[in-house]
């Protein structure tokens, strides 16, 4: 027995979190795609089953309170709080994660108040972040400039009023440095935007303790909840009576039900809702959540260091020198929970993968990306995709 496997065994033994695999509908195929859809956790159809034919079907209109519809949105964001960091009543959930970025990009101008005319993208974010900061910018009135995330220090000015930035980078797998970047924001009197989508779930963030202001993040990754299951906005508690969102909505009045024709916002985490939440995906996401009850962000960071520094050791054991390119840092302060390979031909390597089992995914023009979920990906699910991928590129 080779080497790697016998170490993929021993550390499979020693997971702590290997129990927590059986709360997932799996199958033989080897999933490292949870950095685009999370795995289905076994708890949700018998709920959405519940939700659809009780709720829905036999109480109707009454489950807005009586199942406690109407306060979804902030009861699951408090679930979401601990895996980001943040105390209880920061996070509301629902509406998409673009929607959210331009609702906390738009807030984040308006924060920092007269005199600031200028936004900061990050450079290599996703391009929804790019054109949503664009659009932003016209609106605002701002000048839009794009940098990387190590240019953000020497680039923002007093003239900056808002910084968007991502803190895993979607492509090569990079972490940001959320504390340091943030505090250079500050320092220039800017107000930040992080986009969580690639880290939520799958490292700890800090958002109280690195005094982050605005973030969002994505619920169908690292989260699990489903595809197109609705995004979270976290809006620091010192700031929620000055966020001004720029899409004021009838459930996030003072008054829902008065409907008055004069807006006045609710006070708290609600000012980031709009119109009437999408209650079926919402509670998906609700019951998904339950797997994390008594799971500590900080085991699961330790565990998704782990994964990928052995997938790593596992391709350089089996990959023929010179087939592929880590894009990923091997510093782990600097790595997220995914791991990017240059290789060329990346598209139709990835086709010869998901066919003999092991599912990633690619990214144009030569990139292949694994995601490591630790609460469903073992230590033999690793071993066993190195071996698969080295078979294919033989």
């Amino acid at each position: 027995m080779s080497e790697p496997i016998l170490r993929a065994q021993k550390l499979d033994a020693a997971d702590e979190l290997a129990g927590l695999r059986a709360k997932f509908v799996l199958d033989e195929v080897v999933y490292l795609d949870g950095n685009s859809l999370g795995a289905l956790p076994a708890a949700v159809p018998a709920r959405m089953e519940d939700v659809v034919r009780r709720q829905w079907g036999s109480l109707r209109i009454r489950s807005w309170d009586e199942s406690g519809w109407w306060t979804a949105p902030e009861r699951i964001g408090d679930r979401i709080a601990p895996l980001v960091g943040a105390a209880p009543g920061q996070i509301v959930v629902g509406d998409s994660t673009s929607v959210n970025v331009f609702k906390a990009l738009v807030a984040a101008v308006r924060l920092a108040g007269e005199g600031r005319d200028e936004i900061v993208v990050d450079a290599t974010t996703f391009p929804t972040d790019g054109y949503i900061a664009e659009s932003a910018a016209r609106m605002t009135g701002c000048t839009l400039r794009p940098a990387t995330p190590a240019e953000v220090p020497d680039v923002v000015t007093g003239r900056t009023a808002a910084v968007l930035l991502n803190h895993v980078d979607y492509r090569t797998g990079r972490l940001h440095d959320l504390p340091g970047l943030t505090a250079a924001v500050h320092e220039a009197g800017a107000v930040v935007v992080w986009d969580l989508c690639h880290s939520a779930g799958a490292l700890p963030v800090g958002l109280d303790e690195h005094g982050v202001d605005l973030a969002v993040g994505c619920t169908y990754k690292y989260l699990n909840g489903g595809p197109g299951s609705p995004a979270f906005l976290y809006v620091r508690r010192e700031l929620q009576d000055r966020f001004d969102s720029p899409l004021p909505g009838w459930n996030s009045h003072t008054e829902p039900f008065g409907m008055r024709p004069a807006y006045e916002p609710a006070a708290g985490a609600v000012r980031g809702r709009v119109g009437t939440p999408d209650i079926l995906s919402m509670l998906a996401l609700e019951a998904a959540l339950e797997v994390w009850e008594g799971v500590p962000i900080d085991a699961v960071r330790a565990k998704s260091l782990a994964l990928t520094d052995f997938f790593l050791e596992c391709v350089a054991a089996y990959v023929p020198e010179g087939a592929v390119e880590s894009l990923t840092p091997v510093a782990h302060a600097e790595r997220g929970s995914q791991v990017a390979l240059h290789c060329p031909g990346a598209g139709d390597v990835m086709k010869r993968l998901i066919e003999n089992g092991v599912v990633g995914d690619f990214r144009p023009p030569d990139v292949l990306r694994f995601g490591f979920t630790p609460l469903y990906v073992g230590f033999a699910d690793v071993e066993r995709a190195a071996r698969i991928l080295a078979g294919t590129l033989s």
